[in-house]
């Protein structure tokens, strides 16, 4: 990607994330971090095509939890996708595959990173919505039925996930 439209895309990013904390309530939030009102802090979002268009993309990002009381996510969800799964690899007759995985624990002082390899959601059914140099609003949802709200950029295939 060449110097400008990065730089472009950084500053329309950042913007896009600074509207998104005012109107969260969360005004301490650092720039590229969303923050709910249940203590879950979003950062490193990104959503990763697939080479295919039409095939799911990937949706990474790392979590931090500060509350006393022990929650879940129990969903993620992708504007532009038709719905989406939380995937962990686990070993079966010897060899690594990918598992469905209905809720991942949160605990403070606990943080939780979905990235390549390891956790990760997989956004089935991507919209044209979904192109790369893009965001998506990606909302995490809790077991106690809180939600938090993060723009995330879009990257093509073969771009750093």
């Amino acid at each position: 990607m060449n110097t400008i439209r990065r730089t472009a895309l950084a500053i329309a990013l950042g913007a896009s994330l600074a509207g998104l904390a005012a109107c969260s309530g969360a005004a301490d939030a650092p720039a590229g971090e969303a923050k709910g009102a249940t203590s879950l802090t979003v950062s490193n979002a990104r959503v990763v095509l697939a080479p295919v268009a039409g095939n799911p993309a990937a949706v990474y990002f790392d979590l931090s939890y500060s509350g006393t009381a022990p929650v879940t996510l129990t969903s993620v969800a992708v504007e532009g996708a038709g719905m989406t799964m939380i995937h962990d690899y686990a070993e079966s007759a010897g060899k690594m595959q990918m598992t469905m995985t209905d809720a991942v624990p949160l605990s403070a002082d606990a943080p939780v990173t979905f990235a390549p390899g390891g956790l990760h959601v997989m956004a089935m059914e991507p919209s044209a919505a979904l192109a790369a140099g893009g965001i998506a609003k990606v909302t995490l949802t809790l077991s106690d039925g809180t939600s938090a709200t993060v723009d995330a950029p879009v990257r093509a295939a073969g771009e750093e996930r």
